[in-house]
């Protein structure tokens, strides 16, 4: 078995990954909704995550008191410059998982399945090693 302490910190660094996961995937797909339609409605982020309006509009709620994203009632969802570069770098690090795993051999639809846990626990040693990777295996 390992260490008692390795262990415990191991299990901690997973218990934060899950509280962060939620904010994360909310405001990169916030981005990408107003990327794409120019604006981000709860009716859509509700859809898109299979969740009920109001647990979007209590996330949402958490994510304003967090400085994330900027919303008024009845209104659209912006994000706030902080919640722009999270959506940004959650963005890149989608990428970077994606990309490794395609570079091992995973097809397109399973790699963009996987990466959506795994873009989250990955660890920023292990992301620059997929990095490293995929720039040394570019896919052909």
């Amino acid at each position: 078995m390992p260490d008692v302490d390795r262990q415990a910190a191991n299990f901690q660094r997973v218990r934060e990954a899950h509280q962060v996961e939620l904010a994360e995937d909310y405001v990169e797909l916030i981005a990408d909704l107003i990327d794409a339609t120019g604006e981000a409605r709860a009716a859509d982020i509700a859809r898109r995550l299979g969740v009920s309006q109001p647990t979007v509009v209590k996330t949402i709620g958490r994510l304003q008191r967090d400085g994330l994203v900027e919303s008024l009632p009845y209104r659209s969802i912006f994000l706030t410059d902080t919640g722009r570069m999270l959506a940004e770098r959650c963005k890149r690090r989608h990428e970077i998982v994606v990309g490794f795993l395609r570079t091992i051999g995973v097809d397109e639809e399973t790699a963009e399945r996987d990466a959506e846990g795994i873009e989250h626990h990955v660890s920023e040693m292990t992301l620059a090693a997929f990095e490293r990777l995929i720039q040394s295996k570019p896919l052909g």
